[in-house]
């Protein structure tokens, strides 16, 4: 076992702000003292496994295979030159290198890891006013473009495309710029409009409340587009809530009930005569720093409760505090979307719905597709790479 020592860094360039000034060896992790005060642990296991030379050069895949060292190796030195953190192991003979902006960019301690933030900006009923707004040309034959308009729909949950083209393809030619369509029980797209048999709440006429769509999937679409083509009957608004801002005030006001939507899961189920798709889902879910990342909430499709006992009384409470600040008006927004717009939105983040129209004054008529989170940010990332 090795011997705990303490290293002072000699040759410190600043990386991106930061540097090390000083490392501490204890028995399994080295202690790490950056520029600003902010301390960091680092554990042996853990820096062997991600050793540079532990990926693939061209795939970028890990190769390492961790049975091939021991639980205890340790470091038999630790070095910095020109900024770059060298460790020779106590096995095999091996050297490896850390960019210090690589440390502190992984870095897993809580004292820096608490401060990671999604990135994302809630908003409450003044952001009508202010809702990006981009035009569907200008993102089909721009990638830059495209770029900040999903940069600003990343960070708000909510966005707007206008000139969309006068037909059914437009809107999944123009979700397609991001990525594939995701298929659901409902196609690839979907076609909102009030029908005389409905198997769903959004193909009625009736008021449609706040909800997250398809909660009853095992991952619930992510992005939503919905393209209007026609909306010329009275009413037919369609209402939007930051779920994201929601419960940040939530958590604040009330941590216990914050505490039960997050660690309970509930039913949620949708069936027709020809799906019957069921699933379990915490309404909140957070990320591994306590960051809001998710909400799923649909109360039209909420099955029947099956949580223990001795949680289900207060559940109910706390799941009734989140129903009545979903209605609170300093959160809501409405919006009457005209023909040629489309409006785009995180599904997953921000809940949606719609007031009752009356079907005999005219016709309203939105197309729909969804494209997942997981691409979407993919697109985003490689956006960003190829536009710096």
């Amino acid at each position: 076992m090795q011997t705990s020592q303490s290293e002072p860094i000699v040759d410190s360039p600043i990386v991106a702000g930061f540097y090390i000034e000083s490392v501490e060896q204890n028995d399994r992790a080295m202690q790490v003292c950056w520029n600003d005060g902010s301390h960091a642990t680092y554990h042996y296991i853990w820096l062997r496994d991600n050793c540079p030379t532990a990926f693939h050069p061209q795939t970028g895949e890990r190769c390492f295979d961790l049975l091939s060292v021991s639980q205890d190796i340790y470091p038999l030195s630790i070095t910095i030159d020109k900024g770059v953190l060298i460790i020779e192991w106590s096995e095999q003979g091996h050297i490896s290198h850390f960019e210090q902006s690589w440390l502190r960019e992984f870095c897993y301690s809580s004292e820096l890891a608490k401060g990671r933030s999604s990135g994302y900006q809630s908003w409450d009923c003044k952001f009508v006013d202010r809702i990006p707004v981009q035009n569907q040309q200008e993102i089909m034959s721009s990638d830059r473009a495209l770029y900040e308009w999903m940069s600003t729909l990343d960070k708000y949950g909510l966005a707007i495309i206008n000139g969309m083209p006068d037909s059914p393809k437009a809107v999944m030619q123009t979700a397609s710029r991001i990525d594939y369509l995701r298929q659901t029980n409902f196609g690839s797209t979907f076609d909102v409009v009030s029908e005389k048999k409905p198997i769903n709440l959004a193909y009625t006429s009736i008021s449609l409340p706040l909800h997250t769509d398809l909660a009853n999937q095992e991952v619930p679409p992510g992005y939503q587009f919905l393209h209007c083509l026609s909306n010329d009957s009275v009413g037919g608004e369609s209402t939007f809530v930051d779920g994201l801002k929601v419960l940040e005030e939530l958590r604040e006001d009330h941590p216990e009930y914050f505490r039960l939507l997050c660690e309970y899961v509930i039913p949620f189920r949708f069936h027709d005569e020809a799906h019957d798709i069921r699933q379990h889902h915490p309404v909140i879910n957070l990320d591994n720093f306590g960051n809001i990342i998710e909400i799923k909430y649909n109360a039209h499709l909420a099955d029947i409760f099956d949580l223990p006992s001795e949680v289900m009384y207060d559940y109910y409470i706390a799941y009734r505090e989140l129903m009545g600040r979903l209605k609170d008006t300093r959160y809501k927004i409405e919006l009457k979307l005209s023909a040629g717009e489309m409006v785009v939105f995180d599904n997953r983040r921000v809940l949606h719905g719609r007031n009752a129209f009356d079907e005999n004054t005219g016709k309203r008529h939105l197309r729909g597709c969804y494209v997942d989170r997981s691409e979407f940010k993919s697109r985003l990332r490689i956006l960003a790479k190829q536009l710096s």
